[in-house]
């Protein structure tokens, strides 16, 4: 047999409950999506600048949750330049070019910064 017992009661829960429901997220993925949006267009490989200037953020909430997006609209025929140069494209004569991971090295810091953020805000309820 399994029992369960406690003394007192969970107003110090509830109460963090509430106040989480307040957080100010999309502040802080704001300040960072802008961050991400300078961090990704220095970080892109230059040839017209088109694709480097091409960098833009999205903060979406649905059901409870809040996501942000990086994205990038340069492209060509339908492909997004970005992810050639990222991973790499075969070409008309039958050569590949090789991919450059200059999205990861250039976006992590901002993970990071965020993580830390939401952190601190979480602890400050």
């Amino acid at each position: 047999m399994i029992t369960f017992a406690h003394k007192g009661n969970f107003n110090k829960t509830s109460k963090f409950l509430k106040n989480a429901k307040n957080l100010k997220l999309d502040q802080i993925l704001k300040r960072y999506g802008e961050e991400g949006v300078t961090a990704l267009s220095n970080a892109t490989p230059r040839n017209t600048g088109k694709t480097a200037d091409s960098w833009n953020y999205e903060i979406k909430k649905s059901n409870g949750s809040i996501h942000i997006y990086w994205t990038n609209t340069n492209s060509s025929q339908g492909i997004p330049i970005v992810i050639l140069i990222q991973y790499g494209h075969g070409t008309r004569n039958g050569g590949y070019v090789q991919g450059r991971d200059f999205i990861n090295p250039a976006i992590q810091p901002i993970f990071d910064k965020i993580a830390d953020d939401i952190w601190a805000e979480v602890r400050s309820l």
